[in-house]
């Protein structure tokens, strides 16, 4: 060992981390020779295979190679000395770099060589790790050695040494990463960021410049990491089996195998999603990046507001707002719901669907009572955990949903799969121009292929055999899009409405068409609720449009929404109307009735958009209506929690702690006061309507 003492004499690098043996072999390699400056010690590389300059680095360098090599067990091929990491113009070169075995061009450790006095080590390791991607950093000056795990892209964890090569990290940490391990972590923590802010930090950090279509990379993330929850669904799998979405120990490219498989099963089980063989289509260093950013993050939750508020964010600027349509606030959503009471044994539609809130929380609602009347667990909505038949049946026989837009229909139809465990009845079609409904299942394989069972489905419902203009539904709600006019004398032709305009021919309001459409689906003793601008129940040019909803119905409730129920995409005054068609068993039709009328006073979002919600110290008893500002707040970090820690929105439409069944036993917890839909149901036991 003399020649390496004698380099390291006076240097501030040393040897103490190796074996004799490990020392022993480049004592052996090292030659001596008298230069202009005195002795100069020279060796053959043990990477680049030329005899070089040994200096007091270059010892602890070729050392720790021979480490990697020897005790860690990576080949040759996969060490590269002097990596090139490039940031922007300027170009910078890591010690000892390992590249993935799958591909010799992508780093997956990268360890520095500093002196003891180096404080920068661990930041220059950071950066070094942001620019390629890499998994682990080692910094080390042959006396002190630390190992690094890159988390995510701001977060690296100290670990106690490196994986062979025969292992991935995750083998040598060991490290449970559980269903269980989110939920206790949620429960411990309550998020400081929605899923919504998260995937804005995404796409600040990697989307943006990542050269893909932002929603479908997006969306296959989430539909990849909805499977992997729903893979732990019982009590024990929550608690024993290893979520699959989760960076931890793979190299960038390891982990995009593992994604891509996950992915793949998961468009195998709830298929009609994505096209069969799609691919993502992030590089492995920005998916890398997008999996720590949502690993820790839990998306199934009692009503799939994380992942509404997300899939808003991402479809914003798409088609659904420049047609006018909106996501619907789930407050507003579950108002309806509850007002329109649907019970198992009806048909439910809704004819433009977006994301199909109004039939999931349906959903949700029937779901409630059927556990309750098997004296079963109701608390989670949207679970991981496996149903009943009875539930999976219902959602598969008796809930439909309609949509043009081909983005919507897709989440939709992921949203709904999830809840009918692999099946759905979410169609696209035009819902307006019904006649060319045949048409389209004829001329398109791929439609039929995706669709043609539920559209199967749908066409039994239909009053007479092969007509498309009126069904037999039980329960209709709806948002129609409220932006731009119908021109199509084809379909201007189908509708009385249009008629009584003056002539078939003119422009026609899009949501006054679905008025009449939804009427129409429905069967006698059917009921709705659609959302409507406050123009068609004020302007007396629309005097023919209520006319008509008169005739043909009872009126029960008109509720005005708040002005920033649909900011910040538009601030358009907003009603429900909610009406039950005339039928001489469950409605006769009367001259003269009572009918429902309420104002949101609470809006649940602020003048921005933003979502407000009650303080943590808010009383539900407090005088709200009278000074309800002083109660809410727009930082979730500030927000009251229910039980699963969930922040609870500000709003006065209903009561989210009460619930009643339908055998009349109420649930009540002391988060919440009654609001509007509580109101109405005692309207409805008085007026003694026949869905309560």
């Amino acid at each position: 060992m003399g020649q390496i003492q004698d380099i390291l004499k006076n240097s501030d690098y040393s040897f103490t981390i190796f074996t004799d043996t490990e020392i022993q072999w480049l004592e052996n390699r090292i030659t001596e020779s008298e230069g202009k400056k005195g002795k100069e010690y020279k060796a053959a590389c043990i990477i680049r295979n030329k005899e070089i300059k040994i200096t007091p680095e270059e010892i602890v360098r070729q050392l720790y190679t021979y480490k990697l090599l020897e005790e860690y067990g990576y080949p040759a091929k996969q060490i590269q000395f002097e990596y090139p990491i490039k940031f922007g113009r300027e170009a910078k070169r890591a010690d000892i770099v390992v590249v993935s075995d799958k591909d010799l061009s992508t780093a997956y450790i990268i360890a520095e060589i500093k002196k003891p006095k180096a404080k920068d080590g661990k930041e220059q390791l950071k950066s070094y790790c942001h620019g390629t991607g890499a998994t682990m950093a080692v910094w080390t000056n042959g006396e002190a050695i630390n190992f690094y795990h890159r988390k995510n892209p701001n977060f690296f964890e100290a670990i106690l040494g490196l994986p062979k090569a025969d292992q991935t990290l995750a083998d040598f940490l060991n490290k449970p990463f559980t269903l269980q391990n989110l939920i206790d972590q949620e429960k411990a923590s309550p998020k400081g960021k929605s899923l919504k802010d998260i995937i804005q930090d995404m796409e600040d950090e990697v989307l943006a410049n990542a050269g893909v279509d932002v929603f479908e990379e997006v969306f296959k993330l989430i539909f990849s990491k909805l499977f992997d929850e729903m893979q732990s669904g019982n009590e024990q799998e929550r608690s024993t089996r290893n979520l699959e979405f989760y960076n931890h120990g793979h190299d960038d490219i390891q982990l995009k195998d593992k994604i891509q498989k996950l992915f793949d099963r998961a468009n195998k089980k709830w298929e009609g999603v994505f096209p069969e063989g799609t691919k993502i289509n992030l590089t492995p260093t920005h998916l890398s990046v997008c999996v720590s950013f949502l690993q820790d993050y839990k998306l199934f939750n009692s009503n799939l507001d994380v992942v509404d508020s997300a899939f808003e964010f991402l479809m914003q600027k798409s088609s659904k707002g420049e047609k006018g349509q909106y996501f619907t606030p789930r407050y507003v959503i579950d108002m309806c719901v509850r007002m329109i009471n649907p019970k198992p044994t009806e048909y439910v539609i809704d004819t433009a669907a977006g994301s199909s809130g109004f039939t999931v929380h349906s959903i949700f609602h029937v779901w409630r009572n059927l556990l309750h009347q098997l004296n079963l667990p109701h608390n989670y909505m949207m679970t991981a955990e496996k149903k009943p038949t009875v539930c999976t049946d219902y959602v598969q026989e008796k809930v439909f949903a309609i949509d043009f837009d081909e983005k919507a229909v897709r989440v939709s139809r992921a949203l709904n799969l999830i809840a009918g465990d692999g099946q759905t009845n979410v169609l696209q079609l035009n819902t307006l121009d019904f006649t060319k409904w045949d048409t389209l299942k004829k001329d398109d394989d791929n439609w039929d292929a995706i669709f043609g069972s539920g559209f199967n489905k749908l066409k039994k419902l239909a009053e007479r055999k092969g007509d498309y203009n009126h069904f037999n539904f039980d329960v209709i709600m709806a948002n129609p899009p409220f932006a731009g006019d119908i021109k199509e004398t084809t379909i201007l032709s189908h509708y009385d409405l249009a008629k009584q305009k003056g002539n078939a021919t003119k422009p026609m309001g899009r949501d006054i068409l679905f008025i009449e459409r939804n009427l129409k689906f429905l069967k006698p003793g059917g009921r709705m609720a659609v959302v409507l601008p406050q123009g068609r129940f004020n302007n007396s040019s629309d005097k023919y449009i209520r006319e008509y909803i008169a005739e043909h119905c009872r009126i029960l409730a008109v509720v005005g929404l708040h002005g920033n129920s649909f900011k910040p995409h538009t601030g358009t005054k907003t009603s429900v109307l909610f009406v039950q068609k005339w039928d001489d068993v469950l409605c006769p039709r009367k001259e003269d009735y009572n009918i429902f009328f309420a104002t949101q006073q609470i809006g649940g979002k602020n003048n921005s958009g933003e979502p407000i919600y009650w303080k943590k110290d808010y009383a539900p008893k407090a005088d709200y209506q009278n000074n309800y500002e002083s109660y809410v707040t727009a930082k979730s970090k500030d927000a009251f929690v229910e039980d699963n820690n969930h922040p609870v929105i500000a709003q006065d439409l209903l009561n989210y702690g009460s619930f009643t069944f339908y055998d009349g036993q109420t649930k009540q917890e002391d988060w919440g006061f009654d609001g509007i839909a509580e109101a109405f149901a005692e309207f409805a036991k008085k007026e003694q309507l026949s869905f309560f």
